[in-house]
Parts: C-alpha cells; sequence; structure tokens
C-alpha cells in the first residue's frame, strides 16, 4: 500500500505545475478510485443519462473502460461529462458527486493518473483502500506542513480498537442506529461495517437485516464537503446507503432521531468556534468545540445508548470542563477513560494528547475506570515508533466484553498497574476534572511533552480569557448592585 501511495503523492507534485493544489488532487484521486472500483464491483455506470444545457438528455457511457480508452482532448472532456452526468443522478449517487467538477486543464496529466489508477487492482486488497491511500496522502501532506489534515480522520488501529469495545452489532434488535457527528472520511462507519463482516464470517445476512444495514443503520454528519464524500463512497463500495448530512453538528439544531451508538473524534482546535452555539439542549453554555460536542452526544443518544468520544486533554482540565463532566457523570455512566499514548495522532497533531472517553446514557456514574496507556510510554513518532495493534491490546482485555464497560474489572487486569478504579466521591473532590485523576510517576520526559499545539493554546487561552470575562460581570454586576465602592469612588472618599 505504501508504494501506491507513494507513486500517487510523487504524481501530486507533477500536478502541482497543472494548478491543482493537494486538496483538489484528493478529490479529484477519489472520484477517479470510485470509477475504477465501480468497475471492478460490477457496479453497471455505462448507461446512464445527462442532461444538456438545453435541457435535453442523452444517454453516456460512464464506464470506466470508456474512460481510459479515450485520449488527448477528448478523455478531458468525456471525464467532464460523467462528472455532471453522475452528480444529476437521484439518490446516494447524485449525492455524493453533487457539484463535481474536474481540476484537470492538461488531457496528458489526467491520462497518466488514469493509468496509474488502471495498473491496480483494488478491490483484491484486504483493506479499505481508498481510505488507506487518502490517510497516506494525508499524512504526507502534513508531513509537508499542511495544516489541518488531522481534522478528517482518526487513526485506523485507534478506530478499530474502539469498534472492538463497543460493537456495533445491528442484530441486537430491529432499529440499531450507529452515529458519527464528525464523521472526517467515514472511519469509524467503515470499521463498524467491517467489524459485521468479521463477526458473520462474511456471509449473505438475513433479508430483513440486510436491507435495514444497507440504508437504515449507519448515519453521520460532516461540516467539510469533500471528507463527506470520501464517507460516501467508501460505504457506497462496501454496498451501503448511508445517511450523511452536510452541515455543522454543533451549531445546528440536531432533528428527532437518536441513536444506539455514538462513535465519534470531534475536531481538535478552536477553528469555527467563536462563539457558544445557541441551543435549549446544552446545559453549559461555551465555545470549546469539543466540550459542547460532549453535550452534543449526550442529546443524540438514545436512553441505554452508548458513545466512545475522542477528547484531547485540554477538554479534560478547561474552564467549564468540570460543569460539563458533572452534568455527563449525572446523565450517563462514564464507566471508561483510555488515557491514550503521546504521538497517538502523529504526523497530524503530534504535540495533542488525547483520550477516549466511553460512557452510557441513563445510568448514573458510580465508578470510573481509568486506563492510563501513556505515563512512562515513549512518544509514538512517525518511523521509529509507530502506532501499534499492541499498543491496544492490554485496555481491551481490561475493557472486558461487555460494550457498556459492566464486565466485572480488576486492578490487577493491568500487568503493569495502568488501570485504576475511581469512585465518584473522588471524582467529585477533584472537580470532576478528569484528567487529575492519576496515579503513575512519569519517569520520562519526550519532545511531544515540550511541545504543545497552537490550536491548544489557543483553546486554554480562551477559556481562560473566558473566565475573565466572567469574572468581570460579576463584578460589574456587584457595582451597579452598589455591593462595592467603585475605585474612584473609593479614592474620592479617602480625600
Amino acid at each position: 500500500m505504501s508504494d501506491i501511495v507513494q507513486k500517487l503523492w510523487g504524481f501530486c507534485h507533477t500536478l502541482r505545475h497543472d494548478g491543482i493544489d493537494y486538496g483538489d488532487y484528493i478529490e479529484q484521486l477519489t472520484y477517479l478510485l470510485f470509477l475504477k472500483m465501480a468497475d471492478e464491483r460490477g457496479i453497471d455506470l455505462s448507461g446512464l443519462t445527462i442532461r444538456t444545457e438545453k435541457g435535453k438528455d442523452n444517454e453516456i457511457d460512464c464506464s470506466w473502460p470508456t474512460l481510459v480508452g479515450k485520449s488527448g482532448t477528448a478523455v478531458t472532456h468525456h471525464y467532464e461529462d460523467i462528472l455532471r452526468a453522475l452528480g444529476q443522478q437521484r439518490g446516494l449517487l447524485g449525492d455524493i458527486f453533487a457539484g463535481a467538477q474536474s481540476r484537470f486543464n492538461n488531457p496528458v496529466n489526467l491520462k497518466k493518473l488514469l493509468g496509474l489508477i488502471d495498473d491496480e487492482n483494488w478491490i483484491a486488497m484486504d483493506v479499505d483502500v481508498k481510505a488507506a491511500a487518502f490517510e497516506g496522502l494525508l499524512e504526507k501532506a502534513a508531513s509537508e506542513g499542511k495544516k489541518g489534515a488531522g481534522q478528517y480522520f482518526t487513526p485506523r488501529i485507534l478506530i478499530q480498537t474502539i469498534v472492538r469495545c463497543m460493537k456495533p452489532d445491528p442484530r441486537v434488535h430491529h432499529d440499531f442506529t450507529i452515529c458519527d457527528p464528525a464523521c472526517g472520511t467515514g472511519g469509524f462507519l467503515v470499521c463498524s461495517y467491517e467489524w459485521l463482516m468479521e463477526q458473520t464470517k462474511g456471509g449473505a445476512l438475513p433479508r430483513d437485516l440486510a436491507k435495514r444495514v444497507k440504508s437504515g443503520t449507519y448515519f453521520g454528519q460532516e461540516l467539510v464537503a469533500r471528507p463527506r464524500r470520501l464517507t460516501l463512497m467508501n460505504l457506497y463500495l462496501h454496498g451501503l446507503e448511508p445517511r450523511i448530512k452536510f452541515g455543522d453538528s454543533i451549531y445546528e439544531i440536531p432533528d428527532e432521531r437518536r441513536f444506539d451508538l455514538v462513535m465519534t473524534n470531534p475536531p481538535f482546535g478552536t477553528k469555527g468556534a467563536n462563539q457558544a452555539p445557541t441551543r435549549d439542549d446544552f446545559t453549559v453554555s461555551t465555545s470549546n468545540k469539543q466540550l459542547n460536542f460532549i453535550q452534543h452526544v449526550i442529546t443524540i443518544l438514545k436512553p441505554g445508548g452508548r458513545a466512545a468520544v475522542v477528547v484531547p486533554d485540554n477538554c479534560l482540565f478547561a474552564d467549564q470542563a468540570g460543569e460539563v463532566f458533572k452534568i455527563l457523570t449525572e446523565d450517563c455512566n462514564l464507566h471508561t477513560v483510555l488515557r491514550l499514548p503521546n504521538g497517538t495522532f502523529t504526523p497530524y497533531s503530534p504535540g495533542t494528547k488525547t483520550n477516549v472517553i466511553f460512557f452510557t446514557k441513563g445510568y448514573a456514574t458510580e465508578n470510573t475506570w481509568v486506563y492510563d496507556g501513556r505515563t512512562n510510554v515513549e512518544s509514538l513518532t512517525k518511523k521509529d515508533r509507530k502506532l501499534a495493534p499492541e499498543q491496544f491490546r492490554e485496555f481491551e482485555r481490561c475493557y472486558g466484553r461487555d460494550p457498556n464497560g459492566k464486565t466485572k474489572r480488576s486492578s490487577t487486569d493491568s500487568k503493569e498497574d495502568r488501570w485504576r478504579l475511581f469512585r465518584i466521591d473522588e471524582i467529585k473532590q477533584h472537580d470532576y476534572k478528569i484528567d487529575s485523576l492519576k496515579w503513575l510517576k512519569d519517569d520520562t520526559f519526550s519532545d511531544a511533552d515540550e511541545y504543545i499545539e497552537p490550536e491548544e493554546l489557543a483553546t486554554d487561552a480562551i477559556s481562560e480569557l473566558e473566565s475573565a470575562i466572567k469574572d468581570l460581570n460579576i463584578v460589574m454586576a456587584l457595582l451597579e448592585n452598589g455591593n462595592i465602592s467603585h475605585p474612584l469612588e473609593a479614592a474620592k472618599d479617602k480625600e
């Protein structure tokens, strides 16, 4: 897979001279991969209809072999027609390609990329190729200093660990639904379906279940158009028709639909978090995006529904974090916290320290188990110490088989004393600041400890500013009510 990514990335540099930037290239790549993989899966795109500017309907062959067979300016014109035709289709196909446009000016470049893609048998590979290629390209973009790449996806190894713990099984009842309200490229949804296929050993599902899984199980929302397209394509090529909204999960009021399972990694940082959202279901008013996502997840869960949410450290200790987690522990059973190793999101956000919180709605918290996978663990790096499944195996064993965290647990489950129980009274004593639940002495020091993401610093600064404004408002209220003397008045009194 790395060889394929290397070839695709190498060609990206060529396209830069044609005016195609990294984002455009990744988007064009997904369109072409979709056409190639659709052909390999036997999806017939040969007889679609395209409406001309004069309102006339013409038939067009959108199949991969036909596109590859073109050359010269004919290939760019045909590619443009394919995108326009697919965008005019009804249903999911039209949703995927809505507004899609070609960015190729030079037919030679398009022809070369078609050849690179055509040389590979994508479906024969045992991984979600498009996601892996996309992640590989994002990694390349991040290493080239392209900021913001980390917002689009979560490392696949971490997703798989969370999915195995949460068991996204639509067989448990007839209206079981799964949602990722910040779905990025759809990693949680794709891995959830792959988990189901592993459980059923790839066998055919009963007709009613297959129909429900196809179009009534997987839901999501994404603010950015490009990763949303990839989510739709990924799941479509798995034979699914997910419902992925395009919009802001925090600032838009959610509809009445509620979910049995939510797994999500809200975007890090403060971008777009200029003011607190106006929502009646948010008890705590804050501009902290991660804290708002926690409140949002509580809202969209069904009673008894469960969730796993990736959050940065500042979400556990920032101003108002205690208020949000107080509500969380009152309304939900916060049964497990996983403290992730430093560098888990390398190279996208190498300095961001992260955690996963696991909770079930409708049951107040009595005990919270914390697994410290960070203290005295060397920071993960891009080359020498990469993220690997072995790093989460002990945690998965400690977590147990019950997705709601009800498996009988013991601190002796961890050989290195990384697994510890905290009762709700202890959490209250720490003002519900989950980050302070520590017991291991940190004997290591790494560059990651020194480096803090600018966005994380900005989040902390905003939290402190909000706190200062809150205090100023209190002082102003006291001044207006005459409860304390104005400094100037006090000075006059002294004279």
